[in-house]
C-alpha cells in the first residue's frame, strides 16, 4: 500500500517554478523608512517593466548595507562604495546614475555656530554617516588629515542621523554630501555654514554584479533609464523625489562609469585606512 502511494506521488508533475529574485541594495542616504519609501516604488516599477524581480535589501546603517554587497548577497546596487582598488576586483559594473546636479563633499556647521574655520574643529567631535561613506566621510576626513587637523570621529549611521547629532549639539560639525545636507535642510528647516567644499563629483552609481546574467542586467538597466520617457515612470520619480527634496526630474540615465574618474583618483592619494 505504501509503495503504491509512493508511486502515485512520484508521478504528480510539478506545477510551480521558482522565480529568481535579485537583491537591490541602495546606500542608506536617509533613515531606513525614508530610504525604503524612496526606493520601493522605483524597484516595483523596474521589476514590472523588466520582468526581473527585484527585492530591496538594506541594513540598519549604510555600512551594514555595504556589508551585504561585499558578502555577495546583493545583485544590483546604488552606491559609490565600490570604487576602491580592491573592490574593483569584485567585478561590479556601472550601468547608470541619477541625473542630478554635481554634488560636493563638505564640512558644515549650524549657521549660527561660532566655528568659522576648519582649524577650530581640532579636538572636537565631528559626525559622519558611517565608515563606508565616500563623499560624506572619506573625502572630508582625508581633507582634515591633509590639513593636520585631528578630530574625534563620530558615526551616525546615515546622513540624517549625523545631522540630527549636530542639531542636538552632540557634535560640533558634520562631514556631508551636499545633496543630502541640502535635502535635510529643506525638510527640517535648518540652515548651515559650509567650512569646506570639494570639487564637484557625480551622484551615486547604479551598478550590477558580474554574477547577474547579461539578459537580466540589460533588462533592469533599460527599465531604470526608461522611466524618464514613460508617463508612469515619471509620475513615480516625481512622487519619490518630493519625499527626499530632489528635483522632480531626478531621473536615471545610462553610464559606462567614466563619470566616476574623480572617485578613482581619490583612492590614488587617500590615506591607507580610508581606501
Amino acid at each position: 500500500m505504501l509503495l503504491g502511494l509512493s508511486g502515485l506521488l512520484f508521478l504528480v508533475p510539478a506545477t510551480a517554478q521558482t522565480v529568481e529574485i535579485y537583491n537591490f541594495s541602495p546606500v542608506n542616504q536617509y533613515g531606513i523608512n525614508l530610504t525604503a519609501a524612496y526606493w520601493n516604488p522605483i524597484i516595483a516599477y523596474v521589476s514590472q517593466k523588466s520582468g526581473v524581480k527585484l527585492s530591496l535589501k538594506i541594513g540598519r546603517t549604510s555600512a551594514d548595507t555595504t556589508s551585504y554587497v561585499l558578502a555577495k548577497e546583493v545583485d544590483f546596487a546604488f552606491t559609490n562604495h565600490l570604487f576602491s582598488p580592491d573592490r574593483q576586483q569584485l567585478g561590479w559594473k556601472v550601468f547608470g546614475r541619477r541625473k542630478t546636479p554635481p554634488l560636493h563633499a563638505q564640512l558644515v556647521v549650524p549657521a549660527d555656530s561660532p566655528i568659522t574655520d576648519l582649524a577650530q574643529l581640532a579636538g572636537q567631535d565631528v559626525a559622519f554617516p558611517g565608515p563606508e561613506a565616500l563623499v560624506a566621510y572619506k573625502m572630508p576626513y582625508a581633507h582634515l588629515l591633509s590639513r593636520g587637523i585631528d578630530i574625534k570621529v563620530v558615526f551616525g549611521g546615515n546622513m540624517d542621523a549625523a545631522l540630527v547629532q549636530l542639531s542636538t549639539g552632540k557634535v560640533k560639525a558634520v562631514g556631508a554630501n551636499s545633496q543630502l545636507v541640502e535635502s535635510f535642510a529643506r525638510r527640517e528647516k535648518k540652515a548651515y555654514r559650509i567650512l569646506w567644499s570639494s570639487d564637484p563629483v557625480y551622484d551615486l552609481a547604479l551598478m550590477v554584479s558580474s554574477k547577474v546574467p547579461a539578459k537580466e542586467a540589460k533588462a533592469v538597466a533599460d527599465a531604470f533609464v526608461g522611466m524618464a520617457t514613460d508617463v508612469e515612470g515619471m509620475e513615480i520619480i516625481r512622487k519619490v523625489s518630493k519625499l527626499v527634496e530632489l528635483t522632480e526630474d531626478a531621473v536615471f540615465v545610462a553610464s559606462n562609469g567614466s563619470e566616476y574618474k574623480a572617485y578613482y583618483d581619490f583612492f590614488k592619494t587617500a590615506p591607507a585606512h580610508l581606501r
